[in-house]
């Protein structure tokens, strides 16, 4: 449930903030007549990315046996890589988003007018939608369905209310503090996503265990255990893991580790 919070809490602040931002160009450029234009476009996102969603989920229940397996761990490893890809982008773009959505408000408006700003928020906020129903269902394989739903419900919820207040009152949250948090946590999460979609490729021979199991903590610590669980859901946490999941946790954590770690300059160095 944590885990599905904290990824629809994320997706779906950023959703309200890009609502803002182009409802407040709106506001700047003296066009509010078009703001229905973008709800509009946010209500067929959100129904876009709904029926995704559904369709990704229901796919997933008609399978079974290795095909079941085969989809669990291709999606999972693929909402590993679009958490990834978001991460990198928010660490490099995120000081632009103002600007990028003003521009593109000031282009669509300019040469399409309200179909054009009606393009732009579908765009933007379905694929944030998108990018939620994915990370969700790898977030059930994991986690079960009633927490993951009841948490990625309550963080929707969260971000509404967060996102009102952003742009309402006079209140201001420290919103790139709060990103730089849930990227750490969404990094170990995606690392975990990684291992379990290993873990699932595993059973089928798609990739092999090489040694299973490389150790077993289900004596101590056993995955049906509350804290088991939130561990399970959170960080990937396996009582008995092969080799190949390991090594795959491992590399991905020492390879974001150095990709967005700040790197000391040779003048730093040399000082």
């Amino acid at each position: 449930m944590l885990a599905a919070f904290l990824l629809a809490l994320r997706e779906g602040l950023e959703a309200a903030l890009i609502i803002g931002i182009l409802l407040g160009a709106l506001e700047k450029f003296q066009l509010q007549s078009l703001k229905r234009s973008v709800w509009l476009g946010v209500g067929a996102a959100a129904g876009t990315s709904l029926l995704v969603g559904w369709g990704l989920n229901a796919l997933g229940m008609e399978l079974e046996g290795p095909a079941e397996a085969a989809f669990e761990g291709i999606m999972m490893i693929l909402a590993a890589g679009l958490l990834t890809w978001m991460i990198f982008w928010f660490h490099q773009q995120g000081a632009a988003i103002r600007q990028e959505l003003e521009r593109s408000v000031q282009f669509e408006t300019l040469r399409r007018g309200a179909w054009g700003l009606f393009g732009a928020a579908f765009t933007a906020v379905g694929r944030e939608g998108i990018e939620l129903a994915i990370y969700l269902l790898a977030a059930r394989f994991a986690a079960g369905a009633l927490p993951t739903w009841s948490g990625g419900l309550s963080g929707l919820g969260v971000a509404a209310l967060l996102g009102w207040v952003l742009f309402a009152t006079t209140y201001r949250l420290d919103i790139r503090r709060f990103f730089r948090v849930s990227s750490l946590l969404l990094l170990l999460f995606a690392a975990g996503l990684v291992a379990h979609g290993v873990h699932e490729l595993n059973e089928i021979g798609w990739i092999p265990a090489l040694m299973e199991p490389l150790w077993d903590t289900s004596h101590w610590l056993p995955e049906a255990t509350f804290l088991g669980q939130v561990l399970t859901a959170l960080f990937g946490y396996n009582a008995n893991p092969s080799l190949t999941e390991v090594l795959a946790y491992s590399a991905y954590l020492v390879g974001m580790g150095i990709l967005l770690l700040p790197k000391p300059s040779w003048r730093a160095i040399h000082t």
